[in-house]
């Protein structure tokens, strides 16, 4: 396996001259198009718990939790999240931002000049002038104030300690829960269903049995 997934594809074609790479490089590939779509996804899935919940994505207040590349660092470049908020913003919701690592989201804010004009992602989605006015925020409790759909971005270490119970409290009511990471344990998906929220997560297939039995103890 090459370092760079893409590599050994290209090399293949452009350097051994071989025309069979699609069939021969299958792998690589496909993981690097599930990869750089994830992020897509995670929209969509907040579209659709949204959507249970019998609200719009269009309008709505919606906080990704997590703006860094990885946990418990403040480094932005090449995060995933920024591609969440880009098409979640061209789909109509209206975004916040918390991270306690991160001062300043440049990608956003400065995203006309930065990281060079005309190479900001913003180019490949509708709506984005907006966004050059997001601050993160460091206040969990205040962030969360009035929000319909809460996204774990990103695994940091003050997401691991959130209890369901204060989240709904500070959010004013039940809300969409998209869990990208695995942050979730079992327990707190089932709180979460409990409290009237909706829950989705990426590779949580389980998440639909969790419901079904939480929603069918609060019938008993």
């Amino acid at each position: 396996m090459p370092k760079d997934a893409g590599l050994g594809y290209w090399a293949y074609k452009h350097i051994l001259g071989f025309e069979d790479g699609d069939s021969v490089f299958k792998i690589s590939p496909t993981a690097v198009d599930i990869n750089d779509t994830r992020s897509l996804h995670v929209a969509e899935l907040t579209r659709d718990a949204l959507r249970n919940m019998g609200r719009y994505i269009a309008g709505a207040e919606v906080l990704i939790c997590g703006a860094s590349y990885r946990q418990d660092v403040g480094d932005t470049r090449y995060s995933g999240s920024e591609m969440v908020v880009r098409k979640l913003t061209e789909m109509g919701a209206d975004m916040r931002v918390h991270d306690p690592y991160v001062d300043h989201w440049y990608e956003l804010e400065a995203q006309d000049v930065y990281p060079a004009p005309g190479h900001s992602w913003s180019r490949f989605f509708r709506n984005q002038d907006g966004l050059e006015k997001i601050r993160v925020q460091k206040d969990l409790a205040a962030a969360l104030t009035g929000v319909e759909a809460l996204i774990l971005a990103v695994p940091h270490e003050p997401y691991l300690q959130m209890v369901p119970d204060d989240v709904v409290r500070w959010a004013g009511g039940p809300l969409a829960i998209v869990d990208c990471y695995g942050i979730l344990s079992d327990a707190a998906i089932r709180r979460y269903f409990e409290l009237g929220c909706e829950v989705k997560g990426l590779g949580r297939g389980h998440i639909q049995r969790i419901k079904e039995e939480a929603r069918a103890g609060s019938r008993k």
